[in-house]
Order: C-alpha cells, then sequence, then structure tokens
C-alpha cells in the first residue's frame, strides 16, 4: 500500500496564489478562511496565520450538511475559545449563509465599522479576502453570496485560477483567490483527509489505498453508517482490504475467477463518501482538553 505522506500535491499556480495573497492583503479588510466542516484542521492551511499577519481572520465551515451536526457545534465552540470567530453552513442549499454579513459588519470588524461610521465614511465598502485549500466550496459560497454565478463551480480541485472581485450590493465586496494547498504534508492523517475529501487530485494518489484507509477510519468511528451502506458485517480486526473487499462482494464488483475488482469497489466508497450518501460523518474532532461550549 502507498505511503500517504507521499502525497505532494502543489501545483505551480500554488505559489504564484500564495504571492497574490500577499500583495493584495493590503487592500482589505479582512480575511475570510473557508474550511470543510467534515476536517476543519486539516483543511485549514497551517501557512494561512503566517501569510495574513494581524489582518482580521474569520473561519467558514462549509458543507456542514456533510458533517456531524453535533460536532461542527464543538468546532464552533473550540475556535471560539481561541478567539476566532468561526460560522458553518451549507452554501449548496445556502443553509446559513445569511448569517455570513452579519458576523462579518457585526462582529469581525464592528469597530471598523463603527470608526468609518462616526468618520463620515458611510460610502466606503467593506472589502474581505476570501481563501481556502481546493475543492471547500469556495466558488459555490461566493456565488450564493453574490446570488449569481460569477465563478466557475466544478466538484474537482484546483478549478479557481485567477483573482476576481464580487460586489454583494451591500456594501462588501469579496475578493476571491485561487485555492492553495502547502508545499509538504508533515502529517499523513491531514494527507489522509484531504485525500479523502477531494481536496487533493484522484490522479495524484492512490485511490484504492486510500478508499481502504477512509474504511478504517470509518469502521472506528460510524461503523453502523458502513454496515446500513453496503450491508456487510464488520468483524474484529477487519482492517481496510477486507472491508474493501466485502463491499466489493456485496456490490457484486467481480472479475473473472470471483476476484473482487477493488478499483471499482474502492471508486464507488471515496464517490459515497463524497456525496455524504453514508451519512453525515465528521472525520476530525476538536481537541480534547479545550472548551468547546458556545
Amino acid at each position: 500500500m502507498e505511503n500517504i505522506t507521499t502525497i505532494q500535491w502543489f501545483p505551480g499556480h500554488m505559489s504564484k496564489t500564495r504571492r497574490m495573497i500577499k500583495s493584495n492583503l493590503s487592500a482589505v479588510d479582512a480575511v475570510v478562511e473557508i474550511l470543510d466542516a467534515r476536517i476543519p484542521m486539516s483543511s485549514q492551511n497551517p501557512e494561512m496565520e503566517s501569510l495574513i499577519g494581524e489582518k482580521p481572520r474569520m473561519l467558514i465551515l462549509n458543507k456542514k450538511d456533510m458533517a456531524d451536526d453535533t460536532i461542527t457545534d464543538k468546532w464552533i465552540g473550540y475556535f471560539k475559545s481561541k478567539g476566532i470567530l468561526a460560522i458553518a453552513l451549507d452554501c449548496k442549499n445556502g443553509k446559513g449563509v445569511n448569517a455570513f454579513l452579519p458576523a462579518i459588519k457585526n462582529q469581525l470588524l464592528r469597530d471598523l465599522v463603527q470608526r468609518r461610521k462616526e468618520k463620515g465614511m458611510v460610502g466606503r465598502p467593506i472589502r474581505v479576502m476570501i481563501v481556502g485549500i481546493p475543492n471547500v466550496g469556495k466558488s459555490s459560497f461566493i456565488n450564493r453570496m453574490a446570488k449569481s454565478k460569477r465563478t466557475k463551480v466544478e466538484d474537482r480541485p484546483g478549478v479557481t485560477r485567477t483573482k476576481q472581485w464580487v460586489s454583494l450590493g451591500e456594501s462588501v465586496e469579496m475578493l476571491d483567490m485561487p485555492g492553495v494547498l502547502w508545499p509538504k504534508f508533515e502529517d499523513q492523517s491531514v494527507a489522509l483527509n484531504l485525500a479523502f475529501t477531494g481536496a487533493i487530485k484522484d490522479d495524484v494518489i492512490d485511490i484504492e489505498s486510500v478508499s481502504m484507509k477512509l474504511l478504517e477510519a470509518l469502521s472506528g468511528k460510524y461503523p453502523k453508517l458502513l454496515v446500513e451502506r453496503y450491508k456487510i458485517e464488520i468483524d474484529n480486526g477487519d482492517d481496510g482490504k477486507v472491508l474493501l473487499e466485502k463491499v466489493g462482494r456485496k456490490r457484486g464488483m467481480l472479475l473473472p475467477g470471483g476476484i473482487v475488482n477493488t478499483e471499482r469497489a474502492a471508486i464507488t466508497v471515496l464517490d459515497e463518501f463524497r456525496c455524504a450518501k453514508l451519512g453525515r460523518i465528521s472525520l476530525e474532532f476538536p481537541p480534547s482538553g479545550d472548551s468547546n461550549e458556545e
């Protein structure tokens, strides 16, 4: 099985994006980083804090409809305990998006808005930079907020390549930046989570090994969902290879001689996880010992 730590997908345009983020910071009042609610820590770019410095920042946990609600609430509480404003939403169906502008104006930039009001600068728009790793739903979020198809939206990473300004018509302008990963994945679990959710292109990973690791994770965290979806039995000691073969055999994905087509089964498992057909799943929990209460 391929060692997941060898996954290193960092196209040249991502280096350009990092430079673009730094060069455009002076043009914005705040930075909004969009995360995947299923993997808030893994989808948070570790370079972002150093890139944006002291600029006010807010986190959006997108795809909340695919994540475990209870765990998402705990993540919101965790970030709050760290002094970081975070909200959860689902940009595809619009759930929670109405909380975005009030959070920007009344919480994140409340002091700035008040100062401008006192100085009579009522016509000056608030400008926020929208950042995030590939495939977290950045373009879908912007389209939802702008109520139009201003940005290209596709269910594959690395689609947005250039920056663009989008006006919300409510004295707020957003600067959409291309998705950016970091040069090296030091943590195997982070690389895995990004591969599970599709933040890393499938053509640079071993689909079967990634699917096996996903099945192992789900068998530990959400075994009932696996059993319900694939009608398989999970025995103690079942590793990812055994689970993948059970899924493939149950689905009738067989090659001549009764051998399980594990590649086909692996593609099915990843696709169904990414489409939330297995149910609402969170793969990361807030660090223990921290306050997670609202």
